[in-house]
Formats: C-alpha cells, structure tokens, sequence
C-alpha cells in the first residue's frame, strides 16, 4: 500500500512538472537592452496572435525571491493564471514579466531587514532604480507597437512588485487603465499622481510578516484621501503569499479586463 501511494505522489509531482514547463514554454524568451544594460523578460502572446490585430498588455513584476538572469524564476507566481486555456480564450492579452536582477529592486526603497516585518523607507525622489527605468523604457516600446492597445494597459506585482506596481503608477499615471498590488507597499505622498486616474486593487494578508499590511492600508487610505476609489482585499487567514488567494478570485481578471483609459 505505502509503495502504490508513493508511486503515486511521484506520478503527480512529475504531471505537475510537465504541466508547469509546458505552462513556462508559452511564455517566449527575450530581452531588452538600452546601452550596456540589458532587462530579461518574457512574453505570452495571445492564442492565434496577429500583428493586424489590437490587443491588451498585461505588466507583472515578480517579488524578491524571483530575481536573478535566469529569465525563469519571474514565472514562479502569477504565469499559470495567463497560461490558462480559458483565461487565454475569454481575455486575450500580450503578457510581459520582466525578471529583476538578484541585487537590485524595481521600486526605489531602502530594505531593513533585521527584524520582521520588514523596514521599508522609500526614496522615489532619487528617481528610479535602474531596472524600473528598463520597464519603462519596454513599455514606452510596446506602446509605439500597433497591435497594442494603449487604452487597455495594466500593471500588477506581488511584494517587491507591489511596490514597484506603486512607484510605477507614480512615474507613468497616464499609462495604465488600472493596477492590482499583491501585499505591496509604496510612498503615499506619491498617489496625487495617479490617485483619480487608475483603478487600483490592493491585496494583502492580515497575518503577513514579511510586508506588513498596514503598507497597503495607508497606501488605500492616502488613495481614498485623494479622491481615489480603491478596491480593498484584507484575508484574515493569510500570510505572505496572500497573491494565492488573489489569483484565485473569480473577479480578479473580469475586474482588470473591464476597465479602459
């Protein structure tokens, strides 16, 4: 009996490994490069792509554990969600996740990691870490791109690409037709910028100890100060990996798709 239930965890975990590089192979490699720097990325097109047609573009910056050059790792969280055969079908959209190398961030903060949750002081106005400056000049090329559609662009990240999520509505507030940060944290001074341009979902986990929630409250309090209409999601069962419980919200993609500048 112990030896059929271990032949079977073995088939599964090997199905999931399959599934997951089948998953990981639509996504195409590339890479971006502006003088001596170079941003790893990739790319999923939608099912039956035509460069005559007009489609949305999907931003997903990863969190900290995923940096590196392996132009991989990004995939870690959030890939399988675009890869769905069903979300492909019912929102056909280019996605683009760009991978942060190992020693830098993509939103502009200072890091105190010697007690947890985390210190986070952000430096927006010592202007943007070089990686993020790479995403936006990626961007401003695909926007040049007819085949997509500058009224339906996104932007969504999970921790360290919640943040930068924030610091980039900052930078590019006429952009994006809306944003969805994943335990994230940002500059709250800096949502004047996009505060009643960009429909925004925040999510985060009432017992994350890594990011503490309270980043995402006072980023949603300052948006609503401004004028803003933030969605709000707070788990109260939820650690860090609260973008498990975002990815599996039913509303979470119709709610993005629905909105245009």
């Amino acid at each position: 009996m112990r030896t059929k239930k271990l032949l079977s965890t073995v088939l599964l975990l090997s199905y999931g490994c399959v599934a997951l590089a089948q998953e990981h192979s639509l996504y195409k490699k590339e890479h971006f490069i502006d003088g001596k720097d170079t941003l790893l990325y990739r790319i999923l097109y939608p099912k039956n792509f035509s460069e005559d047609d007009s489609y949305p573009l999907i931003l997903f910056l990863h969190g900290g554990g995923e940096r590196g050059n392996d132009n991989e790792k990004q995939l870690t969280h959030g890939s399988r969600l675009f890869a769905n055969p069903s979300h492909r079908k019912e929102f056909p959209a280019i996605v683009i996740f760009p991978q942060c190398p190992a020693d830098n961030y993509w939103s502009n903060v200072a890091v105190d990691r010697s007690s947890y949750p985390i210190g986070l002081d952000f430096q927006y106005a010592k202007g943007p870490t070089e990686p993020l400056s790479l995403v936006m000049e990626l961007l401003d090329e695909f926007r040049s791109k007819d085949y997509v559609d500058r009224n339906q662009m996104y932007v969504m990240g999970l921790s360290m690409g919640g943040m930068g999520t924030y610091e980039l509505l900052s930078r590019k507030p006429d952009v994006f037709a809306a944003a969805i940060s994943i335990c994230g944290a940002g500059e709250p001074e800096s949502v004047t910028n996009y505060a009643t341009k960009v429909p925004l979902w925040a999510f985060h986990g009432a017992r994350d100890n890594v990011v503490d929630p309270q980043h995402s409250l006072t980023m949603v309090s300052a948006l609503l100060k401004e004028g803003g209409h933030p969605k709000f999601t707070l788990y109260d069962d939820a650690n860090h990996n609260s973008w498990d419980n975002a990815f599996g919200e039913p509303g979470l993609l119709p709610w993005l798709f629905s909105h245009s500048r």
